[in-house]
């Protein structure tokens, strides 16, 4: 039951605040909203900050827009930043090949570009050909490439382009010879994963089922696999799988080198799908999984499906499966579970190479396709490896690797030689960083959460920074989705790290690091196992002296996000300043916005009894109380963004505002010209970590 309530009660309800007890910060209307939920009475004094077009909603931004310029500009430390910062961020990004007949396909960033370029390299060590520049695109150099898949001859590339941060892409042909993009494309398809045929005809592919009828700020996050073929009209494509699917249960397909079958993956939340095989020579579909309750992925060579699964294996293990006799019993265990989660397997010149996480970090390895022979692939350094890919029948293996103070570089494994020696490995590309890695030390910690967990940590600063607390201290957590938080180079954290500050990598539960148990120990009901791993980390670096109680700072973003809003609700006393990126922050609504159904698997959902109750326990707009002092605040949000509602962001700054007793600031950082992160470019990024660091600096007391 829903209840609208009127002006009078609005005005006896002033505990709630029409406006906000920090005098200086833009009052705010309550337009009071209450409803009982399974007979729980839930206030919202701020839900007309939901309709993010309305011309209320609009001048709202707009006044806490030049409140947020009016504290942030007049720092003083923020041309010192930006300088800084245009040095470290302009390191870029780098992504591993996609090797087709020769030809290899990546994409970079550095300097001061904006957006990642596409390239083509002529052989292993030839000249580099741009392809693709999205940063010619437009203006504002906001059009970027979301996603691209070479035909097998490479002669023509698909790829997805999105515009202002919308991550919504146009799948479009480019013909790598003349550079032309052909006058041919399909709309809103999001990640299409095309999978090409041999002779370069057509491509399986994924998009909604009818693109036609989304409109304006619908989301297109349901996907069917359809096939296309060059020429035709994208709307004849035919439906290859997805029919009578629900919208939150998405499928992509894989093509067997062979193009015999059709590797069918249907998503049912993070760390479970479905998974088919299609045999397209006698049209029949072959069940593999269909609990919906693990996760299976695997690639086909012949008839033998090589399945990496969570099943009976909380770290995963991996399976041959004979496609003639598919059922369970048949199945064949090859690398059994172990001590490392293994997050990728791809085989290669007939061997099967697999990375791994143990105690959040990577490994390399290297098996015989029977399992029973393994190499240790040795690493340049503790890290984190992606992208672990190579061509079936090919010579060599690509991944891409990064430390925490090493910028990303793309190492080429020859596959030929014995693996287990350094000099199996090679650099392929790399980037270069306007940072010194040997001014800087990690190490890693556990330490004990409320309930006796054991959790990893790690902690990064420079050298001679003295455990002794009188260090500032940044606490950085996601806890969620199935997302491990490994060693990476994040150039943004270097001007804290500079400045003398600890950084701290939390890797709590919800994340990958220790498998499936380990994620859905901080999922569902067990979300606040999550926030408790966090709180005691912080309180562990305080009592080891790593940090100054003082001097204390957390971020977080997107699911990170929530943290933050649940940790500065829970114990406002322990932190300082508060950095929250793009957040769900209103648990009972999240599922009603954008593409948050998805995440209903991850969360629950409030319009379930048993689920609302635990949602409601922690939802972090529905936590702040009037007359709690809580700490310096920035949340960042953009208009744009097509995952989290930037309503989260809003409602959250009006209801700080009005509740907060202390006169530390509640500030709102709204980008009209952005999304959730992606394609985000470099200039933006720049004006964002400016404000926060500035920001930060300034509540801190540090100089810069």
């Amino acid at each position: 039951m829903t209840k609208v309530v009127g002006p009078a009660l609005v005005a006896a309800l002033s505990l709630l605040g029409c406006g906000s007890s920090d005098s200086s910060s833009p009052a705010t209307k309550i337009e009071m909203v209450e409803e009982t939920i399974h007979g729980v009475q839930v206030a919202d004094p701020y839900r007309w900050l939901e309709d993010q077009s309305s011309s209320a909603t609009k001048e709202w931004v707009a006044e806490q827009t030049d409140y947020a310029r009016g504290i942030l500009d007049p720092l003083p430390t923020r041309e010192k930043l930006r300088n800084r910062l245009g040095e470290v961020l302009s390191t870029g990004s780098l992504t591993r090949p996609d090797v087709a007949a020769g030809r290899y396909f990546y994409a970079k960033k550095e300097g001061d570009q904006n957006q990642p370029i596409v390239y083509m390299r002529e052989g292993l060590n030839g000249a580099d050909k741009v392809l693709i520049d999205p940063n010619q695109r437009s203006s504002d150099e906001t059009v970027t490439v979301d996603w691209f898949v070479p035909s097998k001859d490479g002669k023509l590339l698909a790829y997805g382009s999105s515009v202002g941060g919308t991550e919504t892409s146009t799948l479009y042909l480019l013909d790598v010879g003349k550079g032309e993009t052909l006058d041919e494309s399909i709309p809103k398809v999001r990640s299409a994963n095309p999978q090409w045929l041999t002779d370069g005809s057509g491509f399986y592919y994924s998009r909604p089922s009818d693109v036609e009828t989304i409109g304006p700020g619908e989301e297109v996050y349901d996907r069917r696999v359809f096939f296309h073929k060059l020429g035709a009209d994208f709307k004849d494509d035919p439906l290859i799988f997805g029919e009578g699917l629900e919208k939150e249960e998405i499928p992509d397909a894989h093509l067997s080198p062979d193009e015999r079958y059709l590797l069918i993956d249907v998503f049912m939340g993070w760390g479970r799908n479905r998974l088919y095989v299609r045999d397209l020579g006698r049209n029949e579909l072959i069940t593999i999984a269909e609990d919906g309750e693990n996760a299976y992925t695997g690639e086909i060579i012949g008839d033998t499906l090589y399945l990496l699964t969570n099943w009976k294996a909380s770290r995963y293990q991996i399976f041959a499966v004979n496609l003639r006799r598919p059922a369970r019993e048949h199945w064949r265990s090859i690398v059994p579970e172990g001590k490392a989660v293994i997050e990728a397997a791809t085989v290669v010149g007939g061997k099967l190479y697999t990375a791994g996480i143990t105690d959040a970090h990577s490994e390399l390895a290297a098996y015989s396709l029977d399992g029973k022979d393994r190499q240790a692939i040795p690493l340049p350094e503790i890290g984190t490896v992606s992208g672990l890919y190579g061509e079936t029948e090919g010579d060599e293996v690509f991944f891409e690797f990064t430390s925490f103070v090493t910028p990303p570089a793309v190492y080429r494994i020859d596959a030929n030689a014995d693996v287990s020696r350094p000099d199996a490995l090679s650099v392929w590309n790399s980037l270069k960083a306007a940072v010194d890695p040997s001014a800087f030390e990690s190490k890693q910690v556990f330490y004990p959460s409320k309930d006796g967990t054991i959790v990893p940590m790690s902690i990064i600063h420079k050298k001679g920074v003295a455990a002794d607390g009188t260090a500032p201290g940044l606490l950085y957590g996601y806890g969620g989705f199935n997302i491990s938080l490994t060693p990476v180079f994040r150039g943004y954290f270097f001007p804290w790290l500079e400045s003398g500050g600890v950084l701290a990598i939390a890797n709590m539960r919800g994340g990958s690091e220790y498998g499936e148990a380990w994620h859905r120990a901080g999922m569902l009901g067990k979300k606040q196992n999550v926030f408790d791993d966090f709180i005691s980390a912080a309180d562990y670096l305080i009592q080891k002296q790593y940090v100054d109680p003082g001097r204390f700072a957390i971020h977080g973003r997107s699911n990170g996000g929530l943290l933050m809003g649940a940790a500065m609700t829970q114990r406002p006393d322990l932190f300082q300043v508060v950095i929250c990126g793009v957040p769900l922050l209103d648990m009972i609504r999240y599922h009603r916005f954008r593409m948050a159904r998805l995440w209903i698997s991850e969360y629950g959902s409030a319009d379930n009894e048993e689920d609302f109750q635990w949602i409601h326990a922690y939802s972090p707009y529905h936590r702040v109380k009037d007359g709690e002092s809580y700490p310096a605040t920035i949340i960042y949000t953009a208009d744009a963004d097509s995952r989290v509602d930037p309503m989260h962001a809003l409602k959250m700054v009006a209801r700080l505002q009005a509740a907060n007793a202390s006169e530390a600031p509640i500030v709102l950082r709204y980008d009209t010209e952005a999304g959730h992160g992606g394609g985000k470019p470099l200039s933006k990024v720049i004006d964002e970590w400016v404000d926060i660091w500035s920001f930060a600096f300034d509540q801190l007391g540090i100089e810069y």
